[in-house]
């Protein structure tokens, strides 16, 4: 039987290959009411993975890199910027 961890973090990856789909399919879809619904469908993905990731990360499944400090948030910022 697979374990818990593995299981999460097979969902996990699979919602990030679904969000980077839904990204593709928003930004080349021309119907609008297609483009409105895969939008919500898309918003609705993403919550779910953030509630996993709020999962995995409180039972120790995942551990998030380092964050960057604030200089080093403003000068990537400037660097896409300019």
């Amino acid at each position: 039987m697979m374990q818990d961890k593995t299981m999460v973090n097979d969902i996990l990856s699979g919602e990030k290959n679904d969000l980077a789909s839904y990204a593709t399919a928003i930004s080349e879809c021309a119907n609008p009411q297609l483009r409105s619904t895969l939008q919500q469908i898309r918003n609705n993905c993403e919550a779910s993975q953030f509630e996993l990731f709020q999962l995995a990360q409180s039972k120790g499944y995942y551990k998030p890199s380092i964050q960057a400090t604030d200089n080093e948030v403003q000068q990537v910022k400037m660097q896409l910027q300019g």
